[in-house]
C-alpha cells in the first residue's frame, strides 16, 4: 500500500486549474431530451457529434470538451444486483429498491452475479459499441459504473439504512462487507472487459457521498473499515476520494485512509481555509454551475485567488445546464484567466498570501464569510 508523507505532500502538490464541459451542457445546446440520450444510441451519437462543435464555438479552446461516452449511470452496479433502473422524461436516471429488510439484502448479496448478462449491462455495452462505430478515431468511454460502499448501502436500503447501525450493528457490518466485496468484483469485471488487470497498481478513486451522512462517531466502525476494504481490493497504489458534504469534524479521517487527494465538491459546511486547517490531504475546490449566477466575472477570479490563498491545491469547474449563454462564457473565461495567472505566479515563487492579495475587496468579503450564497 502506498503511504503518503503528509509533512510534504501538500507543499509538493502541483497547482491545477481546469474547466470541462459536461453532457448536461451538450443536452442544453442541442435540445436533445435526456431520456432519449439514456435509451437511444442514435441520440447519444448526435449529442456528441452536434453538441461538441457548438459548445466549442461558444466557449473556445480553453474549455475541455466531454469525450464521447455511453450515458452516465452511477447505478450500474446495483442494477446488476437486480435493482431496476428508471428513466423519467425530463430528469436523471433513478432506481428502485432491492428488498424490504436488511436480512433479505444480505441474502441477495451472498448470491453470485453473472455480470455480463445482468441488468442493463448488455444494453449499454451494445450502446457503447454503436457509439464506437460512429467515432472510430476516439476511445468511447463506458459510464455504467457504481458508487462507494456507504452510498451503495443507501441505494439498496434508502432511508432505512440510517437506522441500521443502531438497530442491528452486527448485521449492518455484514451487509457493508458484502456490498464492498460485490463492488470490488464488479470493478474487476469492468476492468477485465477493458483488457486491464483486476487490480490497478497505480491508483484507485472513490465516490461515496453518503459517507458524509454518518456521524463522526460511526466512522471508525461503519465507514473506515469498508473504505479500507474497498481500496485494498482495488489498488496497491495511490488513493483519491470524492466525498461531498463532509463536516469539519469528519476531515480527521481522510489521513487515516492514506489519501493523496480529496475532492470536497459540493460541501456547504466547508471552505478552503477550514479544510487546510483540519487535514493535510491535498484538495481542489470547485466552483459549481449553480454558483455562477450569484457572481460577477471579477468574483469568479476572486474565487480562484482566495481558494489558493487559503490552501487549495487546485480549482476546477464544469460547464453544465444553464450555462449556454454569453454571460456564463464571460465568467468562465475569467475563472480560467485567474487560474493561468496563479499558475504563472506560483511558478515564479509567489506565496499563497501574495495570491490572495489579487482578490478584490468584494471577493475578500464574499469568500468565505458569505459563502455559499444564501
Amino acid at each position: 500500500m502506498y503511504k503518503p508523507d503528509y509533512n510534504v505532500l501538500r507543499k509538493e502538490a502541483k497547482f491545477s486549474c481546469h474547466v470541462s464541459a459536461s453532457y448536461l451542457a451538450l443536452l442544453e445546446i442541442t435540445g436533445i431530451k435526456i431520456k432519449e440520450m439514456f435509451l437511444n444510441p442514435s441520440a447519444g451519437i448526435e449529442l456528441y457529434k452536434k453538441g461538441r462543435p457548438l459548445l466549442r464555438e461558444m466557449y473556445g479552446p480553453d474549455v475541455n470538451m466531454p469525450s464521447p461516452s455511453s450515458p452516465p449511470i452511477s447505478y450500474g452496479h446495483v442494477n446488476t444486483l437486480g435493482v431496476e433502473l428508471m428513466f423519467p422524461d425530463d430528469g436523471e436516471v433513478n432506481h428502485g429498491t432491492m428488498a424490504d429488510s436488511l436480512e433479505e439484502c444480505v441474502e441477495i448479496l451472498k448470491r453470485p452475479v453473472d455480470f455480463p448478462n445482468a441488468g442493463m449491462f448488455p444494453f449499454y455495452m451494445e450502446y457503447r459499441e454503436k457509439m464506437q462505430a460512429a467515432f472510430p478515431d476516439k476511445k468511447v468511454g463506458f459510464a455504467y459504473k457504481g458508487e462507494g460502499p456507504l452510498t451503495t448501502a443507501y441505494l439498496l436500503r434508502r432511508d432505512n439504512f440510517f437506522y441500521d447501525p443502531y438497530d442491528n450493528p452486527g448485521l449492518t457490518k455484514d451487509f457493508l462487507g458484502l456490498i464492498t466485496d460485490s463492488i470490488i468484483k464488479f470493478n474487476y469485471f469492468l476492468r477485465r472487459s477493458e483488457g486491464l488487470p483486476e487490480i490497478n497498481p497505480e491508483s484507485s478513486g472513490l465516490a461515496d457521498d453518503v459517507a458524509s451522512m454518518l456521524s463522526p462517531e460511526l466512522w471508525p466502525e461503519f465507514v473506515l473499515p469498508f473504505l479500507e476494504q474497498y481500496y485494498n481490493g482495488l489498488t496497491t497504489g495511490k488513493r483519491t476520494a470524492h466525498i461531498e458534504d463532509l463536516r469539519p469534524s469528519q476531515l480527521q479521517f481522510l489521513e487515516k485512509l492514506n489519501l493523496v487527494a480529496y475532492d470536497p465538491s459540493v460541501s456547504a459546511k466547508l471552505n478552503p481555509k477550514t479544510i487546510s486547517q483540519m487535514t493535510r490531504v491535498p484538495f481542489s475546490w470547485r466552483l459549481c454551475n449553480f454558483h455562477y449566477p450569484d457572481l460577477t466575472a471579477e468574483e469568479t477570479a476572486d474565487f480562484v485567488y482566495q481558494a489558493v490563498a487559503d490552501g487549495a491545491n487546485g480549482v476546477f469547474s464544469y460547464v453544465c445546464h444553464g450555462m449556454c449563454n454569453n454571460e456564463s462564457v464571460k465568467k468562465v473565461h475569467s475563472f480560467i484567466s485567474a487560474g493561468k495567472k496563479v499558475e504563472a505566479m506560483l511558478g515564479k515563487g509567489a506565496s499563497p498570501k501574495e495570491i490572495g492579495e489579487l482578490a478584490s475587496d468584494s471577493g475578500k468579503r464574499k469568500f468565505w464569510d458569505n459563502w455559499p450564497p444564501k
